[in-house]
């Protein structure tokens, strides 16, 4: 089961083969004051992961974020909230922090892990922005960009794992699996 409405996970899920059912969770995603990218993705994804599923079932929940110096960049709240974020990730590096985890009813198990990739953006012109913005294509993505599709564009380089910027890295859920006993290359799974 999928603990996430992300169209981009049900994606990159069904492009590796899973199958799955989505039920979304919701909760209260404030950061806790002084709280670490890492440790406020991997609490989220923990509370997703725990919060939902039915016995035989394997739950997966991620959360996503970008963190710039000090600064964490959700979804942007609206035109002017994408244009400041995109402004501010213009000419610099960024880093993005996924956490993940899987959660069995059955057995009370809980596995999960934090994957980090550093991005780096070309400097942007309003111009720049403002056409980017008028695609729609920030609103929904943590950042206010989506490397898989217009926000490829700005993108000068990458170090690390690229489906985490999209949202779930795949090779760390892949690990995951397995040490749940879930072993992918038998074939066609159902999570």
């Amino acid at each position: 089961m999928l603990a996430s409405g992300s169209p981009r996970r049900r994606e990159l899920l069904a492009g590796v083969g899973l199958s799955f059912t989505v039920r979304p969770v919701a909760l209260d995603e404030t950061p806790r004051p002084g709280e670490a990218p890492e440790v406020y993705v991997l609490r989220l994804a923990r509370e997703k992961a725990a919060t939902r599923g039915e016995p035989g079932e394997l739950v997966l929940a991620a959360d996503t974020v970008v963190a710039l110096d000090d600064t964490l960049l959700g979804k942007p709240e609206g035109e002017e909230d994408a244009r400041r974020m995109l402004r501010q990730l213009s000419g610099r590096e960024h880093a993005v922090f996924t956490g993940v985890a899987l959660w069995s009813p059955d057995t009370d198990r809980l596995e999960s892990g934090v994957e980090e990739t550093r991005v780096r953006f070309a400097s942007l012109s309003e111009r720049e922005i403002a056409w980017y913005v008028a695609s729609c294509e920030p609103f929904d993505k943590a950042g206010a960009y989506a490397i898989q599709g217009l926000g490829a564009l700005f993108v000068e380089t990458i170090a690390g794992n690229y489906s985490n910027v999209v949202g779930l890295p795949l090779p760390r859920v892949y690990r995951l699996l397995g040490e749940m006993g879930w072993e992918v290359s038998d074939g066609p799974k159902r999570i």
